[in-house]
């Protein structure tokens, strides 16, 4: 036995220890979380879906998403394995904003967000981004190109939205698997770098 190493001499070392880091998928009512929570998770997600009441109709705003039937009531929560040795935990958080006392329970311990967006309800995302960046929670914005609405490049919404220098804004596909999951290696990028440039200034 080895004992500076505690493994048997000549054994093969163990693999990269499993990485599992915590991110949000927020944004407004109706934008496409659960969708791209369902679309990218390889494990059967777990949803909180309740039917839209009449009573929930009058409080909620469900312009431009009037085929809505359901709604999050807690969380969405799904699995992806980025690489090996790295994967991600994803909790979709509610959208209405009678549910926002949910969010701080929902963000603890998160490297970052993706805070939805749909170019007609962009107003429906401002609560997610100004929650995320009071707290310096690196997020991006990533604009769902649902087919009826008029296309903008990322610039565009980044002024709309008053954003941050430095903020990704990606467009995306919450159905598609492949757009959700380049959607998430972005945030985990952009993550790394605010992570390390607060590493810097802290010893600078």
């Amino acid at each position: 036995m080895n004992a500076a190493q505690g493994a048997p001499e000549g054994a093969a070392p163990d693999p990269d220890p499993e990485l599992a880091l915590k991110i949000l998928v927020a944004g407004g009512f109706g934008v496409g979380k659960t969708t791209l929570v369902g679309s990218v998770s390889e494990i059967r997600p777990l949803r909180t879906e309740e039917g839209l009441s009449e009573a929930g109709e009058r409080v909620d705003d469900t312009g431009g998403v009037d085929n809505k039937a359901t709604t999050t009531v807690a969380m969405d929560f799904g699995r992806i394995t980025i690489r090996d040795g790295l994967s991600l935990y994803l909790f979709g958080t509610p959208g209405q904003d009678r549910f926002w006392f949910l969010w701080d329970d929902l963000s603890e311990g998160a490297l970052g967000a993706v805070v939805l967006a749909d170019t007609r309800r962009l107003q429906d995302c401002f609560p997610a981004v100004d929650y995320f960046e009071r707290r310096a929670i690196p997020f991006l914005v990533a604009v769902n190109c649902f087919a009826e609405s008029r296309s903008y490049g990322a610039d565009e919404v980044a002024r709309a939205l008053d954003l941050d220098r430095g903020t990704p804004v990606v467009l995306c596909d919450a159905r598609d698997r492949d757009s959700g999951k380049e959607v998430l290696v972005r945030l985990v990028e952009h993550a790394g770098r605010r992570h390390s440039a607060r590493v810097l200034d802290s010893v600078g």
